[in-house]
């Protein structure tokens, strides 16, 4: 006697948002991508659609403070952004261009203006294919005015644009209506600022197609469970029918994993922790497949040895099952 198996029927999805454009559409993108439009719980694909999460990879606008063993693989270039991103794309398989414009910061020595920030997007959009996410310095004045710039030089290619949290919204949601660009939405581990948040950017104007949620995701360890709980309960509220929490997911595993003091210590740091190139990673790598598991729709990543194994993790995960 065959056994049933039981499957949950949910009424609600993740809403769908489309990142760039190509020719046909207004920009100069070789591809767009997908993110969002899942039915079902993240790849229970036996129970409704479930979307595959899509890498980006990281460029600074600056020679980042990294660890050491990211030389090999991109020391050549972290001195030139558009050759950094280009090597991502080509050599890495970078499915997104995420571009940190760090170097804007006021509290830096000479910080690059927003003419500066805008020439450099440009450039990268000139010499790149992938769709592109822009996230600005963290200085809520100077990102109103670097990210208003940057929307501007890049119209009709539909990048992203960040971070807009609660209290600094309304001039990136400006700047994303005006050049129809999608808008970053930062909340911090809170389901009701995250809500709240989504709901304040839609009364704005934003079309709903244009909105992909951060929730601040930490990295592997105690922090973590927290993310995923939240991200847990946003996916569940969009199968449900909450339109409110039904936006695609955006965590950036590279950018959290390596705060760990576990990714970077030296290989003599304690007993059986071993080398600290694998150690680091690995604990890059798991904590973006859980951040995939809890939802991401989306993960930023920074070692290419990291993006590697993502990637065949999720091609693994997305093989269809049907009962």
């Amino acid at each position: 006697m065959p056994v049933e198996i039981f499957k949950e029927k949910y009424t609600g999805k993740v809403q769908e948002v489309v990142l760039g454009a190509t020719k046909e559409e207004g920009g100069t993108r070789a591809y767009t991508v997908k993110l969002g439009g899942s039915s079902a719980l993240p790849f229970l694909q036996f129970e409704g659609e479930s979307a595959r999460p899509v890498i980006a990879m990281e460029v600074w606008d600056i020679k980042p403070n990294w660890h050491e063993c990211f030389e090999p693989y991109i020391g050549d270039v972290w001195e030139d952004p558009v050759a950094w991103a280009q090597k991502l794309e080509q050599e890495y398989g970078a499915e997104v261009i995420y571009l940190t414009l760090k170097g804007a910061d006021p509290e830096r020595e000479n910080p690059k203006s927003a003419d500066d920030c805008a020439k450099l997007v440009k450039k990268i959009l000139e010499n790149t294919k992938a769709p592109l996410m822009v996230e600005g310095c963290g200085n809520y004045e100077k990102d109103n005015e670097v990210l208003q710039a940057v929307a501007e030089a890049a119209a009709g290619e539909n990048i992203a644009l960040g971070m807009a949290e609660k209290d600094n919204y309304r001039s990136i949601a400006a700047a994303c209506m005006m050049g129809k660009h999608c808008i970053i939405a930062r909340s911090p581990v809170d389901i009701n600022i995250m809500k709240q948040l989504n709901i304040m950017i839609l009364d704005m104007g934003v079309p709903a197609d244009k909105i992909i949620n951060d929730p601040l995701a930490s990295g592997l360890g105690y922090g973590i469970e927290y993310s995923y709980s939240i991200m847990e309960r946003a996916r569940y509220g969009a199968l449900v029918g909450d339109k409110m929490m039904a936006f695609p997911i955006v965590c950036l595993a590279g950018q959290e994993a390596w705060r760990a003091k576990e990714a970077v210590a030296p290989d003599d740091a304690g007993p059986g922790w071993g080398d600290q190139k694998t150690r680091g990673i690995m604990w890059e790598a798991m904590t973006a497949a859980a951040l995939i598991q809890g939802g991401a729709d989306i993960v930023l990543l920074r070692h290419p040895e990291a993006a590697k194994l993502i990637k065949e993790h999720i091609e693994d995960l997305m093989v269809p099952n049907t009962y």
